[in-house]
């Protein structure tokens, strides 16, 4: 790794293509990262679904270091299935530090790591949509990284959650994985396009689309508890 660069830490290229003295660790990072994202409340400014795309797109570079099959379905499936297990730890994770410290929170001034709002519009918005809330949040970033945290201080019923938390873990990861990987070689087979060479645009499309409803959501004033 040379040169680091504070913004690599937003560029999803940077965790595919991680390596130490030549040693590629793209896919440790990937699934790190998937855990931090979905466990930890610091993690929600890491790339998540343009990080999974891409993970489609560069799926053989990233699976190659651990095991390689013949099978291209394989090797996008075993990928999609190991971003599933990483997501449902970092949800177990963040229920587990809803339930036994999220109250604390509420107190907590805010800081570059934690806003306060995030948290007030994610259990808003886990009130209003319930277990499926989960599965919601699994596509939408902040949310994401909130949602398994208000589950576990609302003290949802732990079956419940664990249903959820596998079903939107595993189709969070398959439908951007599996897009991302045969999006790549329809475009590059009938139209010739190479998605390697517009990886910016990819990842600014990804963004937009994922964050908009998220900055309509946080743009509105939580509702007043004193009413």
């Amino acid at each position: 790794m040379n040169n680091f660069d504070w913004k690599n830490l937003i560029d999803p290229l940077f965790y595919i293509h991680f390596d130490v003295n030549g040693i590629k660790l793209g896919i440790f990072i990937v699934l790190f990262i998937v855990f931090a994202e979905t466990g930890l409340f610091a993690g929600f400014f890491l790339p998540g679904d343009s990080l999974l795309f891409l993970a489609g797109i560069y799926n053989r570079e990233l699976i190659e270091n651990i095991l390689m099959i013949d099978s291209d379905f394989i090797n996008v499936a075993l990928l999609s299935t190991l971003v599933g297990f990483a997501g449902i730890l970092g949800n177990i994770v963040g229920y587990w530090f809803g339930a036994k410290s999220g109250y604390y929170l509420y107190n907590r001034e805010d800081s570059f790591w934690f806003k306060k709002q995030y948290l007030i519009q994610s259990k808003d918005f886990f009130e209003r949509h319930g277990g499926r809330a989960i599965i919601f949040a699994r596509f939408l970033p902040i949310f994401r990284t909130f949602a398994p945290i208000v589950a576990g201080i609302v003290t949802m019923e732990r079956k419940k959650f664990m249903f959820f938390n596998v079903v939107s873990s595993f189709l969070w990861s398959f439908t951007l994985i599996f897009s991302g990987h045969y999006l790549y070689g329809f475009l590059l087979e009938k139209f010739g396009i190479d998605l390697k060479e517009h990886i910016e645009l990819i990842v600014i499309g990804l963004v937009v689309v994922t964050l908009s409803p998220v900055i309509l959501k946080l743009t509105k004033k939580p509702k007043s508890t004193e009413e």
